[in-house]
């Protein structure tokens, strides 16, 4: 049996939440951050042998719903030969807490993207799932890997990113 792209990704993100619950240590931190900013370097890789795209990161999260929700809004520049593009999305993220001071998170959500030159001009909408680890050596400051897929549902396209850095928390008011 042969699994379509987006069958693997929903059975891959299923086997992922199931194994997380279980695996999640009981211990929890006390104190959440309110506010978490991320920052750091990004590379894109699109699937049909385009030239992978390169540049930076910064997102800001915010926690609605303690231990089931977090909202990660984010901003991107990419760039290579021939074209440059910026790109926002807004993730749906479902948090697990595996040590006191790691945490790995699964989400999904839009995302659009606007190449600003070069011959692709225009904007797109396409949608992303994400795998989040983060790290906390510190109360307020840690780092994280982002790896992330995306799909354009009107032309099929898709790529696969990577974005890691710098963490830094706010706590709660």
């Amino acid at each position: 049996m042969r699994l379509s792209g987006t069958s693997l990704a929903i059975a891959v993100l299923g086997a992922t939440l199931l194994f997380c619950d279980v695996a999640r240590a009981g211990d929890e931190r006390s104190a959440e951050h309110g506010l978490v900013l991320e920052i750091g370097p990004a590379g894109e890789w699109p699937l049909n042998g385009e030239r992978p795209n390169f540049g930076g990161t910064i997102a800001a999260e915010i926690t609605p719903i303690e231990n089931w929700l977090e909202l990660e809004f984010g901003l991107t520049t990419l760039s290579t030969t021939g074209h440059t593009e910026t790109s926002a999305d807004l993730l749906f993220k479902k948090p697990f807490r595996l040590l006191p001071t790691m945490e790995f998170m699964i989400g999904a959500g839009p995302s659009f993207s606007r190449t600003l030159n070069g011959p692709d001009r225009g904007n797109t909408v396409s949608a992303e799932f994400a795998l989040d680890f983060m790290f906390w050596p510190t109360k307020d400051l840690g780092w994280f890997v982002e790896p992330t897929w995306s799909i354009n549902p009107k032309n099929g396209q898709q790529s696969v990113a990577l974005s890691a850095g710098l963490l830094i928390g706010f706590a709660e008011p």
